[in-house]
């Protein structure tokens, strides 16, 4: 039978082990929103360059124009993916700690379990033992 000791001894290893696959978890979501947003910083730098270029190239009002009706919708299009990408990067980290979350649960559960049968079976063990303080446990139990 497993000591007290050793039991929360392997219960504060198996949180020490789940706090860490969380932090991986958030850290890797982390990571990921910060490689999209330098992705799109570096973009937009080069984008604005290259619209400031065609901007200076522009030989009159005219071009201007059309210019501006073509510089706008790839901007729309970026705005919109980048938003995809963070709501797929928020999805994928959500799933990731939903997963540790839900094996956490099943984990205590089956350590509850495990636990109330052991207290369970030391009950019955004790008063199998000692039929001298069940008979006198029934007793004070009729008397209250």
């Amino acid at each position: 039978m497993v000591s007290v000791a050793e039991q929360l001894a392997n219960a504060n290893k198996a949180r020490v082990e789940t706090l860490a696959t969380i932090a991986d978890a958030a850290f890797s979501g982390t990571e990921r929103l910060a490689a999209l947003n330098v992705g799109c910083a570096r973009s937009l730098l080069e984008d604005g360059v290259q619209d400031l270029r065609a901007v200076l190239a522009a030989d009159d009002l005219q071009d201007l124009v059309s210019l501006q009706s073509r510089l706008v919708q790839p901007g729309s299009e970026q705005v919109a993916g980048y938003s995809s990408s963070v709501f797929e990067i928020a999805i994928q980290t959500r799933q990731a700690l939903s997963r540790v979350v839900e094996a956490q649960v099943l984990e205590m559960n089956k350590v509850f379990t495990l636990a109330l049968d052991n207290t369970t079976r030391q009950i019955i063990e004790m008063a199998q033992a000692n039929p001298a303080a069940t008979a006198a446990a029934k007793l004070r139990k009729r008397a209250a």
